[in-house]
């Protein structure tokens, strides 16, 4: 058993956002074709194809997991594929920026968030490394378990994955 963490919005930054909802939806073109597409007229940064909505644009990145701390395992840290932060300074100072709540909805101080993070399980953590991986049982799927190794990032385990609970 383990437990998610997530860096949201503090609340200055969610009264920011709804103000710009506000004035997206009150600006809102309201033409057959923008009607058709789901309001989806906002262009996205992250794809130049694909048109956000104001409530697309309002939730992306209002809930970013940061990672999972399980029992036995190092603390694993998700990167998102470098979306968000690239290192474990830019990573510190995204979590410094907003705040951080567990999967159940219950809010963490940052600073401790972040000393529990760094210290947990340290330093004789599991890793899914090849050294698990050549001694533990995997699944017929697995053909390739280095596509599933951990990654180290200045000294933290990061997931090789993004999606993960």
């Amino acid at each position: 058993m383990g437990t998610n963490y997530y860096r949201i919005p503090t609340e200055s930054e969610i009264d920011a956002r709804k103000q710009r909802l506000q004035s997206r939806i009150r600006t809102m073109p309201s033409t057959p074709a923008s009607i058709e597409g789901s309001f989806r007229y906002i262009d996205n940064p992250q794809d130049e194809w694909c048109k956000l909505s104001p409530w697309d644009e309002f939730i992306e990145g209002t809930s970013v997991h940061l990672g999972k701390r399980s029992g036995g395992w190092k603390f694993c840290w998700n990167f998102h594929n470098n979306q968000y932060y690239q290192d474990k300074e830019s990573l510190l100072a995204f979590i410094r920026a907003g705040r951080v709540v567990d999967e159940y909805g219950d809010e963490m101080d940052r600073e401790e968030f972040i000393t529990m993070a760094l210290a947990w399980n340290q330093p004789d953590g599991q890793v899914a490394d090849k050294e698990y991986f050549d001694t533990t049982e995997h699944h017929a799927w697995m053909s390739n378990p280095e596509a599933y190794y951990d990654r180290e990032i200045d000294g933290l385990r990061v997931s090789s994955s993004t999606e993960f609970s």
